[in-house]
C-alpha cells in the first residue's frame, strides 16, 4: 500500500471551530497512526469570507495542539503551492476544467443572472435551483464566440440524470444516490477561482491525498467528488467522513454557546491538551474504557474504524471533568505560569501566590474557578455563626468558642508560622485535651477563612495569612461567638 497521506484543508475565515480542529485532529491521527504524512493546504478560493489574521489563527492552532504539518506553505514537500490563491494564479485549476471540458466531463455556461433566477424553485419552504442544462447544448462555434466576445462564464461539471451513483465511505458504508439529484455543479466561478468542491479534487489527487477526513455534511458531494476522479481517471481516495458534534440540547454549536471554537475554550480557561483529548472521543472510542490520553498515546490507540455514526454531543461538564484530571496532573511550574494571572485578579496583598496555587491545584477544573476558591486570603468575608456547628465535627458555638480561646494564646506564643509547625503545637493541643483534630480544626479554619469550603487546610491558610492575620481573624471569630452565646 502507498504512504497514507492525509491534509486538513480549512479556509481562513475566523476562529477554528471545534468540528474543524477534530477534522485536522483525526486526519493526523489517521496519517500518523500508519507512519504516513499530514499536510496543510490552506483553502482561500472564497474571498468574499476571507478574514485578516485568520491564517495565523491556523498555524498558532495546530502549533498548541501538536498537530504539526510535515508538508504545508510554510514546508515544501515538492507538490506546492499549498494555497489555492497561488494554485489559481498559476493556471491549475482553469488548466484541469478545460481538460474535462474537452472530454465532454463539463461545459462552459454563459447563463445570466436573471435567468438562471428564473430556474428557481420553492421546495418545502426552501428556495432551491436546479440548472436545466441549457449551455450545454451550445455548440463549439456559440461557445467560441462567447469566449471571444468576453461574455462572462461559469464551468459546470456535467453529471448524468439518469442511472445511479454509488460511493463507499468508511464510516457510512456504501452509500447511493440517484444521478438525477445530481446538479451540474459550478467548478469555475465566474472570478476564474475554483469552488470549494472543485479544488479539492484537484488539490487532493495532485498531492497524493489517500485519505479524506471531513465532517458528514458533505456526504451528500461525494457524489459529484466521486464522478470528477473518474471524469479524470483518477483513484478515488478513502473518505472518513466524521459524525456531526451537538450541544447538550442536541443542536448544532454555535457561537453563541461559548464552546464552538478552540480559542473560546483556551480563553475560558481551559488547557490545550485536554481539549485535544476531549475532542478526540467526539466521535471514536478506544478499544479499551480509557479517557485520558496523551497526543503521542492517541496515534498508537486511533483506529478510525471505530468512529461513530451517530452525532457526539458536547458535553462541557465531561470537558471540565477532563480538564480538572490534567490539571491535577500537570507541571507545577507550567501550573503556576498559567495561574498566577488569575490569583493576581483577586489577592493584591504581598501573600505567597505559589503557596495558594499549590492548594488550588487539585480542586479546580478550570483556571476561571481559582478566584472563587481564595478570594477569602485577600479579606475575611462576612459569615454566619451557624458556620461553626458541625455535626460531624461535633462543634456548635459554644465548643468552638472554647476552642478558639484556648488555642489563641498558643498562636500567639507561636514564633514558627509555617505548616508543619503549627500543626505541631495544635495536635500537641489536640492529645492534652484528648480532642479529636476534626474538633479543634473545623473552628479554626472556619475562623480564618469565613468559609465551609477551603482549598488548604486551617494551618496551610494561617501559614499562608501570616501571623498578624491569623491572629486578628481569630479574634473576629471569638467576639462573633461570644456574642450568638451570650445571646448578644
Amino acid at each position: 500500500m502507498n504512504k497514507i497521506r492525509t491534509r486538513y484543508a480549512p479556509s481562513p475565515t475566523g476562529r477554528m471551530h471545534v468540528g474543524n480542529l477534530r477534522t485536522a485532529l483525526y486526519a493526523y491521527l489517521i496519517a500518523k497512526h500508519e507512519g504516513g504524512d499530514f499536510l496543510l493546504r490552506i483553502e482561500d478560493t472564497d474571498q468574499e469570507r476571507y478574514v485578516e489574521g485568520a491564517v495565523d489563527i491556523i498555524y498558532r492552532t495546530l502549533a498548541e495542539t501538536g498537530l504539526i504539518h510535515d508538508e504545508g506553505p510554510d514546508k515544501d514537500g515538492g507538490v506546492g503551492p499549498y494555497v489555492q490563491s497561488e494554485r489559481q494564479k498559476a493556471g491549475i485549476y482553469m488548466k484541469y476544467a478545460k481538460m474535462l471540458v474537452d472530454k465532454g466531463e463539463a461545459y462552459y455556461c454563459f447563463c445570466t443572472q436573471e435567468r438562471l433566477d428564473s430556474l428557481k424553485k420553492t421546495v418545502n419552504g426552501e428556495e432551491i435551483m436546479t440548472y436545466d442544462k441549457h449551455c450545454l447544448h451550445l455548440s463549439k462555434e456559440e461557445v467560441e464566440a462567447n469566449l471571444k466576445a468576453g461574455k462572462p462564464f461559469v464551468i459546470r461539471q456535467n453529471n448524468p440524470t439518469e442511472g445511479t451513483t454509488t460511493f463507499h465511505d468508511e464510516i457510512y458504508g456504501d452509500i447511493t444516490v440517484d444521478n438525477s439529484e445530481l446538479d451540474d455543479m459550478i467548478l469555475i466561478k465566474s472570478d476564474g477561482y475554483p469552488t470549494y468542491n472543485f479544488a479539492n479534487v484537484v488539490d487532493d489527487h495532485l498531492m497524493g491525498i489517500t485519505h479524506v477526513v471531513r465532517g458528514n455534511e458533505y456526504l451528500s458531494s461525494s457524489p459529484k467528488y466521486n464522478r470528477l476522479y473518474d471524469a479524470f481517471g483518477w483513484e478515488v481516495p478513502v473518505y472518513v467522513h466524521c459524525p456531526l458534534i451537538t450541544n447538550e440540547e442536541h443542536k448544532k454549536l454555535s457561537k453563541r454557546s461559548g464552546h464552538s471554537s478552540y480559542e473560546d475554550l483556551i480563553e475560558q480557561g481551559f488547557i490545550s491538551e485536554a481539549v485535544v483529548n476531549y475532542v478526540a472521543l467526539l466521535g471514536w472510542s478506544p478499544e479499551s474504557n480509557r479517557e485520558i490520553f496523551s497526543l503521542e498515546e492517541m496515534v498508537k490507540e486511533f483506529d478510525y474504524h471505530r468512529m461513530s455514526k451517530s452525532p457526539a454531543v458536547f458535553d462541557m461538564t465531561k470537558l471540565k471533568w477532563m480538564n480538572g484530571e490534567y490539571m491535577k496532573a500537570m507541571d507545577f511550574e507550567k501550573f503556576y505560569e498559567r495561574a498566577e494571572g488569575y490569583i493576581r485578579q483577586v489577592i493584591k496583598k504581598d501573600l505567597d501566590l505559589r503557596k495558594i496555587a499549590a492548594m488550588v491545584k487539585t480542586r479546580i477544573e478550570i483556571f476561571p474557578d481559582i478566584a472563587d476558591h481564595i478570594d477569602f486570603f485577600e479579606e475575611l468575608p462576612e459569615y454566619d455563626v451557624s458556620m461553626y456547628t458541625h455535626k460531624k465535627m461535633k462543634t456548635d458555638s459554644a465548643k468552638s468558642l472554647t476552642v478558639l480561646q484556648e488555642t489563641l494564646p498558643i498562636l500567639e506564643a507561636q514564633e514558627d508560622f509555617s505548616n508543619d509547625a503549627l500543626y505541631a503545637s495544635l495536635s500537641q493541643y489536640v492529645t492534652e485535651k484528648g480532642y479529636k483534630t476534626g474538633f479543634v480544626m473545623w473552628p479554626l479554619r472556619t475562623a480564618v477563612s469565613g468559609k465551609q469550603m477551603t482549598p488548604g487546610g486551617a494551618t496551610e491558610i494561617m501559614e499562608v495569612l501570616g501571623k498578624e492575620e491569623t491572629l486578628r481573624r481569630i479574634r473576629i471569630g471569638i467576639e462573633k461567638l461570644e456574642a450568638d452565646v451570650n445571646g448578644i
